[in-house]
């Protein structure tokens, strides 16, 4: 099972077994890591991956787990 946690002010941290790719498929080799942080702030020089700049540029964002509404059905 793979798990992402949503950090207040900071970063998704994804654990388990994943993969990440680009947008053309290609996956990024991640030598065997099971735990990782992807940025959200946008300021990372790293980027998808999080180096932690969310800290020095003072990124402030929080959320809450809330149930999301059943999908739309597809036409």
């Amino acid at each position: 099972m793979t798990k992402i946690t949503v950090n207040d002010n900071g970063p998704l941290r994804i654990e388990g077994t994943f993969s990440i790719a680009d947008s053309g498929g290609k996956e990024f080799g991640l030598a065997g890591r099971t735990v990782i942080s992807l940025c959200r702030c946008g300021h990372s020089a790293n980027k998808p991956f999080c180096d932690g700049q969310h800290a020095r540029q003072g990124f402030q964002s929080t959320c809450e787990a809330r149930d999301l509404p059943p999908p739309k059905p597809k036409v």
